[in-house]
């Protein structure tokens, strides 16, 4: 994992026609535009933030795409979860097409997971598609939401049930814009590349046991090729199964229980890579309970991100709700979800559970019956 400080990398996500460059740097946001240009060959882009990141890099990279010879508007959505709705979409609908967007434009989404699930969601549907660019701003969109294709928007049954499948033509990541990521973004976004690690890649997984510290005062010889790996890990199985019909189901790994969780907050007070740090330590206890994983997984896991300081336990919901909630999971086949369940530090895989033997009765981790 060692590398030069400031290294650049580049990966590729192999797709065919729909391949697509990662480009991974620190201080080069002033450089996207040329980049967006020669992906795209777009005369107009459409920039689509939330206010504080606005604020802060908007003008940069809207200098940029304007320095490249692209007509460049700005739309900014409100701040949160909340704002992964239909209502959302619809309203940057009407301000996109009243702006004069066409097949030749391409939206750019200059923020979190949150912008870059509903710009690609936008960009997927509006006029059947139109080109998309993913600037991430937060580690949890930099290691796992801005590559991979999958947008979409949240309705009242649950996280993400609407949504398209819609690969952008770029994805460009400015390391440096994490100095201003608040200190509770940086740790959610961890949990994400955790899971990486976790399911994939032990070394990974023994390299964030020894080099936590360092990572998270986001030195760049440290951060830059945490990046890369993670990035490349998410690029291979994207490249393998791009639709989730099997192997890209892994990176589900806590979700299960994550997205329960998130959704029984009504998506308040808890960020996705918490629910995912707490959805992760429930599924590697249930796997070692159910005589899946290797004894000790769960524990190596549950103290490092106990170590980051994420919660690691499930809020006290009604058994029910929670049954209810994960009865509504989108990898559900008949009456059975396809439950990521890990092996061992660095493999995990799918197994067919109903609701109930996922979440059992006497489960000690914190629901109620």
């Amino acid at each position: 994992m060692s590398s030069p400080a400031l290294q650049a990398h580049t990966l590729k996500v192999e797709l065919g026609e729909r391949s697509y460059p990662i480009v991974i740097g620190h201080g080069t946001l002033s450089q996207l535009g040329p980049a967006v240009k020669a992906r795209t060959g777009a005369s107009r882009a459409f920039v689509i933030s939330v206010p504080p990141v606005a604020k802060r890099y908007g003008a940069t990279v809207e200098r940029s795409l304007v320095g490249a010879g692209i007509a460049t508007r700005r739309f900014v959505i409100p701040d949160g979860e909340r704002s992964k709705s239909l209502r959302e979409a619809e309203k940057l609908y009407a301000a996109l097409l009243a702006a004069e967007a066409d097949r030749a434009s391409v939206v750019v989404a200059l923020g979190g997971g949150v912008v870059g699930d509903l710009a690609g969601f936008v960009a997927a549907t509006l006029l059947r598609g139109v080109a998309f660019v993913q600037v991430p701003t937060t580690l949890l969109a930099m290691v796992d939401s801005s590559v991979g294709g999958k947008t979409g928007v949240n309705v009242k049954r649950g996280k993400n049930l609407v949504g398209a499948f819609h690969q952008p033509k770029l994805v460009w990541i400015d390391a440096a814009t994490l100095k201003t990521l608040p200190r509770r973004e940086l740790l959610a976004g961890l949990a994400e590349g955790v899971k990486h690690a976790v399911i994939r890649d032990p070394k990974l997984f023994a390299w964030l046991e020894r080099e936590l510290e360092r990572l998270l005062d986001l030195d760049p010889e440290i951060l830059l090729p945490f990046l890369a790996r993670n990035c490349a890990i998410k690029a291979e199985v994207v490249s393998r199964d791009e639709r989730e019909s099997g192997e890209r189901m892994l990176l589900n790994f806590g979700h299960t229980l994550g997205h329960a969780v998130e959704a029984l907050s009504k998506y308040e007070g808890v960020l996705h890579g918490e629910a995912v740090a707490i959805g992760m330590s429930y599924a590697a206890r249930r796997s070692e309970e159910l005589g899946l994983a290797a004894p000790g997984s769960a524990v190596r896991l549950v103290a490092l991100l106990a170590r980051a300081g994420l919660p690691t336990e499930l809020p006290r919901f009604p058994r029910r709700a929670y049954l209810e909630s994960i009865s509504a999971d989108k990898k559900k086949r008949d009456a059975r979800i396809r439950f990521v369940a890990l092996r061992a530090i660095g493999r995990a895989e799918t197994v067919p559970l109903l609701a109930s033997e996922i979440l059992p009765a006497l489960e000690r981790g914190g629901a109620k019956r």
